[in-house]
């Protein structure tokens, strides 16, 4: 394994992120009694990063009440206002992005690279949705009842004020990327960013408010689940959250209780199939980008890889190659290939996984290791073959950089056991022939496929959807349904002349005899 930091003094905080920066990130949390706080460390090295006041349950019904109250006038201002305020906030993101780049590289431990990908996303997103919305939103004529006489349309109102609880993974990305259309769509956001990349979210919020949007509009609390779960289930009237299906499932519960709308991004054990005319270097460098982005730390990342008989020796050298190639360590620079791990639970999780797999059979290929000697969190790429069902990391999401190798006989085969999952997040097919890889993209149980890439190409498509099947969740982001799914639609119908009883001077019976005349017609017409 290539690396190039021999030691933790290297990852010392960028000077850009002073003492009084970060405090002035942390005055944008919601919560009344400063004194209670909560401390974070930074992954690379473990030590203390950020001092964050904790909100109570008192904090986020305040902020609940108080986003409420503002909601009523974001939701009357001009759509092309909004739109102005959201470009804004597009062209600080770029120009800042430094600013963000080291915070998300503080936060979360991932490469200067990965930290890049959310920069790019998030003015994707924001320039998609701010000018796109107007068309979304505006209303609709729809075919009526009866043709010419029934004039319908479809209209939709914000849903009020949004719930979002964004994950530590992405922290620009989740946090700023589901908010935007919820903003666009005129509703006020509540959220609850995870604690430990917290300062990248409310610099997006700095940024966002800088750019024009009303103070109470979009508002930040901190605190853990079991604190302020249920205060921001109580006060929202949707809930965008992302994060593990047993959490999701009992957010799915308690807005159900509610009556109200969830969308769910939860876990994924995505797969990628290399087919047996797969350029062979081309595939593994693709290979190593699908899963080790962010240390493995991604929902969509590929954590099994299913690769034709013909070419899976001499794939496998190929992917070894690259992958002990890797430059693993701690630089706020575009020089690292992989970053560390957030969490110590998660070292925890990689570790365990790896040796429960290992003790029970299976082939180290490549990695395996924790790497303590780069800094606190690390772990090594690693590559397993020869892991069996009874082993956890089989069937259950590692998140992290770790993934599972098979060979295939068959594209059946193939499908089969990329399928063998109640998961259905993302997937990755490759193949020279592009007509014959979408149609095995097709039969995969996932809500996004990529063809010959990893996840950029359907994640960055954002006017398409995204989002899972199964255990992976509920719902969509991205596409019309990503702001869509914020908003109340509501029929409007017009009846005009002549309606649905008959006139006084025409029987029931004749004038069912009528509209059933009336309904052949239309049916030979060929009106819908």
């Amino acid at each position: 394994m290539t690396t190039t930091i021999t030691g933790h003094a290297e990852a010392a905080l960028p000077t850009s992120l002073t003492p009084t920066r970060l405090a002035r990130l942390a005055t944008l949390v919601t919560a009344g009694d400063r004194a209670q706080r909560v401390a974070t460390t930074s992954p690379y090295t473990g030590g203390p990063l950020a001092d964050l006041p904790v909100s109570t349950p008192d904090d986020v019904a305040d902020a609940f009440a108080r986003a409420r109250a503002a909601q009523a006038g974001w939701a009357a201002t001009p759509v092309a206002d909004r739109k102005r305020i959201m470009l804004r906030f597009h062209d600080l993101v770029l120009q800042r992005q430094e600013e963000a780049l080291d915070l998300m590289q503080a936060e979360s431990g991932k490469t200067r690279r990965d930290a890049f990908l959310e920069v790019s996303d998030i003015a994707i997103t924001a320039r998609h949705y701010a000018r796109s919305t107007q068309r979304l939103l505006s209303p609709k004529r729809r075919k009526g009842a009866i043709p010419v006489l029934t004039h319908t349309t479809e209209l939709h109102h914000p849903k009020g004020v949004v719930t979002v609880i964004s994950p530590w993974n992405y922290p620009l990305s989740m946090a700023a990327g589901d908010a935007i259309p919820a903003l666009m769509a005129g509703n006020a956001v509540v959220q609850k960013p995870d604690t430990q990349t917290a300062l990248t979210a409310l610099w997006a919020l700095a940024l966002m408010r800088e750019a024009g949007l009303p103070t109470d509009v979009w508002q930040m609390v901190v605190g853990r689940g079991s604190s302020i779960g249920d205060a921001l289930m109580a006060g929202g009237d949707y809930m965008m959250f992302t994060g593990s299906t047993a959490s999701g499932r009992r957010i799915a519960r308690d807005a159900g209780e509610r009556l109200i709308g969830a969308s769910l991004e939860l876990g994924g054990k995505n797969a990628m199939i290399v087919l047996a005319d797969a350029e062979i270097e081309k595939t593994a460098a693709g290979a190593v980008a699908a899963c080790f982005p962010s240390a493995g730390q991604l929902c969509v990342s590929i954590e099994r890889l299913y690769v034709a008989d013909e070419i899976h020796d001499a794939f496998v050298t190929a992917f070894l190659e690259r992958a002990r190639a890797m430059h693993l360590g701690a630089a706020y620079d575009f020089s690292m290939d992989m970053g560390s791990l957030t969490t110590p639970s998660q070292l925890e999780t990689v570790s365990a996984h790896v040796d429960d797999a290992v003790s029970k059979g299976a082939t180290v290929l490549a990695g395996g290791k924790a790497r303590p000697d780069l800094g606190p969190l690390f772990y090594e790429p690693t590559i397993l073959a020869d892991v069996t069902p009874e082993m956890t990391l089989f069937d259950h999401e590692t998140f992290g950089p770790v993934v599972l190798i098979y060979r295939y006989r068959s594209v059946d085969e193939a499908v089969a056991m990329a399928n063998a999952t109640p998961y259905g997040l993302n997937a990755s097919v490759w193949g020279r022939n592009g007509t014959e890889a979408r149609k095995v993209a097709g039969r995969l149980h996932a809500g996004t496929v990529n063809v010959n890439e990893a996840f950029a190409a359907a994640w960055g498509s954002i006017d398409a959807p995204m989002g899972g099947m199964g255990d992976s969740g509920l719902g969509r982001r991205h596409g019309a349904e990503g702001l869509l799914k914020y908003t109340e639609a509501q029929t409007v119908a017009h009846q005009r002349l002549q309606g649905f009883t008959p006139p006084r001077a025409v029987g029931h019976e004749q004038w069912a005899r009528i509209m059933t005349r009336a309904f052949k017609t239309l049916r030979a017409l060929g009106v819908r």
